[in-house]
């Protein structure tokens, strides 16, 4: 693919560095912030026989069990195939553990589902990670890891989390603040800064042990020899570390004088978890042994091993700080940390500043721009190396025990064609440190403003054959790869191109062309496997919307029905205007797209009449009274049940908009003749017309949704007794709030409004789409009233809020909308955010008031954060929605 080339006005030194990792001249990405956060408790790690992750591979493991497919550790990075890793480690004296990773409850530990119990921020990346910056908060004293256990595990649905914070711990600031830092002299140099300050009201004695290991591939038949790390000894003793490996090359690791250096194997400690005595002693958890237990003979006379770590026994007074700097380097350098060191940091966060000074418009005010940049950083921080290799974890490897026999059965069986290893952007490198792919494609946007070309890189990987199901279907998460997502993939390909195109001046019609090709065999599946009628009508299932429903969407439906659902045939209607979109674009300069760009406007024409239309033999999703979209329950009588439920499922019909500009009439002569022609012939023989007419020179307007119901979708949705929420738009009305039901073949169905946490358990207990704001759908909601804006203009007003007698154009309403989003994450008079539940402590601790987290979602009442605390993910997307307003 030919690399996106920077603009004039963008010529940074990471601009630069950008083009020269993309033209091949010097590999910038070859390392990253690809270690996971947590690699135990995942479906890679999980060999049991019933598929229970969760319980099979526990933190308590962790320490003492190596890997298969994957690494985790804190503040931590690798190499592009994470074969050499780098982490910090820390101890207070107190902690019953080492701190080696980040700590949280399991999915039946929390009274919500799954959840990380640590402080942690991403203050700051550049996209080739020539700078990046982390901030972990460590307690004092002893880590409450007991406590936050049992607590949780003891409160019902009703009741909130029990979180770190509310432990007590950070009482009187008793922690430090560990700030890693990392600066990229080179693509194979990398110097590290890691700062603790002590903000405790008197001295206080931490540990800090920065770490280097080799994954092991050895114990699975991956390598041919294992790799090692060895001390350099000089006349004064271990002052630096090498590696050996044939795959990775020898680095060095130079480090700052210390009197102790660790070193071990990066293999599992048979003894304690197994009861196999005499096993091998120089294990994975060998550092834990000598600083916590104490064991100080154990690794006495090691000088080499496949995990070292130097450890600094530091004393900080109150208020101050303490710095190591260590440096990574292939091959030597015989003045690792000269005057130079500080001076090439220091020019990497100027450089750092410059980049995103680069497009951050100069009407932004100080406060936004830290929202922006945090935003990006935790979308680059999130960055993860993926290994999964199905047919190898279906039958196990060479020369180890063979899987379960129920593994050939059981979960993902049907994937064996899948086989990924690559670096992936995450939703939560916590919790949820694997991909899911309909996030991805959120995900691919803010990524597309500072680094288009991984962006694109990214919706083709998920187009590749060792992704793709060899029927079409892209996989959607490692839980459960065959469950289906809504089908955004072609949405977020085009707005990546929009956003390349809007910065380069130039459109990569070579990445939509080769991303065309697979989408068609993705849009076949979608139409052979989720139409069953062949009405034009879609089921989907799952759609990704979790537990919006009154039952399970994904799983057998109550009396041997049929779900004719809303929002699968509006995510296909959007899917082929963006076919469309993406054809005529193509067009332009390749005239054999016309024949297809027209396939997909007669498509989407179809859809567009089922979805409005009523007549003998179908129900019709509109409701004429209501003025609403509802999903149609077909049951085998053939009753038609609506499921009136007023919920993202009916405003999804907004997604699906189109406007062609009359330009393209005029270029692409054959298209329009045909587009025409079937224009007339719907118009003749169809119960419901979908384009009324089309205009020589005019625009033209495609919609699932006519004026008229347009403006009543508008006006609920608009509501703040419904919908509109202070940060957004809810996923359910709040006219649920007393609940909704239906009876189904002698079963009672039901739901309520909750903005909140869920107080079900379906799909984990950590999700819930009953009510809180979503940003992803969000921000799908304001690129449509955009669309619709960009057509009617001046023709088309809206109150907003409803019944506040305040006109606006559809346009201005998608700003204010947005500037209801964008004001979560700003702090209000008081200095409270409210994502942060006006939490006191975010808004005064001058160590607290400047760190922003992205949550998965947010309170449908009071804008709190809710889920993943570290969702950078698809919430990520509020970088472009700054960006446009």
């Amino acid at each position: 693919m030919t690399p996106s080339k920077m603009t004039d006005k963008q010529t940074t030194a990471e601009h630069t560095r950008l083009n020269e990792h993309y033209a091949g001249q010097k590999d910038w990405l070859h390392w990253g912030p690809y270690l996971s956060e947590r690699q135990w408790g995942t479906v890679r790690e999980d060999y049991s026989p019933h598929g229970n992750a969760w319980d099979y591979f526990t933190h308590d493991h962790a320490r003492s069990r190596a890997y298969r497919w994957g690494e985790d550790g804190l503040a931590g990075i690798s190499d592009e195939k994470q074969r050499l890793c780098f982490a910090v480690a820390l101890w207070n004296g107190k902690d019953p553990i080492l701190k080696e990773r980040l700590f949280g409850l399991t999915g039946s530990e929390g009274n919500h589902g799954e959840d990380v119990k640590e402080l942690y921020y991403y203050l700051d990346n550049t996209p080739t990670h020539s700078y990046m910056k982390h901030l972990y908060k460590y307690p004092q004293a002893a880590f409450p890891y007991a406590d936050l256990v049992n607590t949780n595990r003891n409160r019902g649905r009703d009741q909130p989390e029990y979180e770190l914070l509310d432990t007590g711990i950070f009482d009187d600031n008793r922690y430090f603040d560990v700030v890693t830092e990392y600066a990229k002299s080179n693509d194979r140099d990398i110097l590290i800064r890691i700062t603790a300050h002590n903000r405790g009201p008197e001295a206080a004695e931490l540990h800090l042990l920065p770490t280097l290991w080799f994954r092991n591939g050895w114990s699975f038949g991956q390598m041919d020899k294992k790799p090692r790390i060895r001390c350099s000894v000089d006349g004064i003793g271990c002052r630096s570390i090498i590696t050996e490996s044939p795959n990775q090359g020898d680095y060095t690791l130079y480090f700052e004088p210390t009197r102790q250096v660790l070193f071990t194997e990066n293999e599992t400690n048979a003894e304690r978890l197994y009861g196999l005595p005499g096993a091998h002693p120089y294990t994975k958890d060998a550092f834990h042994r000598t600083l916590v237990e104490g064991d100080h003979g154990l690794l006495a006379n090691r000088v080499e091993g496949s995990k070292v770590a130097p450890v600094y026994h530091l004393t900080i007074p109150t208020g101050e700080s303490a710095t190591v700097k260590l440096r990574l380097v292939r091959g030597t350098n015989p003045d690792p940390f000269g005057q130079a060191f500080d001076q090439l940091v220091d020019q990497r966060i100027a450089e750092a500043d410059a980049f995103y000074a680069a497009f951050q418009p100069g009407a932004l005010d100080d406060e936004t721009r830290r929202i922006q940049r945090q935003a990006f950083a935790g979308m680059l921080w999130s960055k993860q190396f993926y290994y999964l290799d199905m047919p190898q974890w279906l039958d196990g490897d060479p020369g180890n025990p063979a899987p379960p026999a129920s593994r050939k059965t059981g979960r993902n069986h049907q994937w064996r064609t899948l086989n990924n290893e690559d670096i992936i952007s995450m939703p939560d490198k916590w919790e949820y440190p694997w991909y899911a792919a309909w996030d991805l494609a959120f995900h691919c946007v803010p990524l597309a403003m500072v680094d288009a070309q991984f962006a694109k890189n990214q919706l083709i990987l998920f187009l590749r054959e060792w992704y793709m199901h060899p029927n079409g279907q892209l996989p959607a998460y490692e839980w459960a790869f065959g469950d289906v997502n809504p089908p955004v993939h072609a949405w977020s390909c085009l707005m990546v191109y929009k956003l390349d195109a809007s910065r380069t001046g130039t459109g990569d019609v070579n990445f939509l062309k080769r991303v065309f090709q697979k989408l068609l065999l993705n849009f076949t599946w979608w139409v052979n496997r989720k139409d069953a009628k062949g009405n034009n009508v879609f089921e989907g299932g799952f759609l990704g919307l979790d537990n919006i429903g009154v039952f399970d969407r994904s799983n057998e439906i109550p009396g041997g029905g049929r779900l004719e659902q809303a929002d699968g045939t509006s995510w296909m209607a959007m899917y082929c205007l963006n076919m469309l979109e993406m054809a005529l674009e193509i067009a332009q300069t390749d005239n054999t797209y016309e024949d297809v760009a027209t396939k997909f406007f007669e498509h989407f024409v179809y859809i567009a009449e089922s979805l409005n239309r009523m007549g003998e033999d179908w129900a019709g999703s509109w409701d004429e009274r209501e003025g609403f979209f509802y999903d149609i329950l077909e049951l085998p009588d053939g009753k038609y049940v609506p499921l009136k439920i007023r919920s993202l499922v009916g405003l999804s019909t907004l997604f699906a908009v189109l406007k062609i500009p009359k330009a393209i009439f005029q270029k692409l002569p054959d298209f329009t003749q045909r587009m025409k022609w079937f224009q007339q012939y719907q118009k003749k023989s169809q119960m419901h017309v979908v384009v009324e007419d089309i205009a020589d020179n005019e625009d033209l307007l495609l919609s699932l949704i006519p004026p008229a119901r347009l403006l009543r979708l508008l006006h609920a949705m608009l509501d703040e007794r419904e919908f509109l929420a202070p940060g957004g738009i809810r996923s359910i009305s709040k006219i649920h709030e007393h609940g909704y039901g239906v009876q189904i073949a002698g079963q009672q169905f039901g739901l309520r409004y909750e903005p909140g946490e869920s107080s079900s358990g379906l799909f984990g207990g950590n999700s819930n789409w009953r009510g809180p704001i979503w940003l992803p759908m969000n921000y799908l909601l304001i690129k449509a009233m955009n669309t619709y804006h960009s057509y009617y203009g001046e023709q088309l007003r809206v109150e907003f809020p409803t019944g506040s007698d305040n006109w606006v154009l559809l346009g201005e309403a998608a700003q204010q909308l947005a500037q209801r989003i964008i004001g979560m994450f700003r702090p209000d008079e008081s200095g409270h955010r409210p994502i942060n539940n006006h939490d006191d402590r975010y808004a005064t601790d001058p160590h607290f008031k400047d760190l922003v987290l992205f949550y998965e979602y947010f309170h449908g009442d009071n804008s709190r954060g809710v889920g993943a605390s570290h969702q950078t993910g698809w919430t990520g997307v509020v970088a472009e929605l700054i960006s446009d307003v």
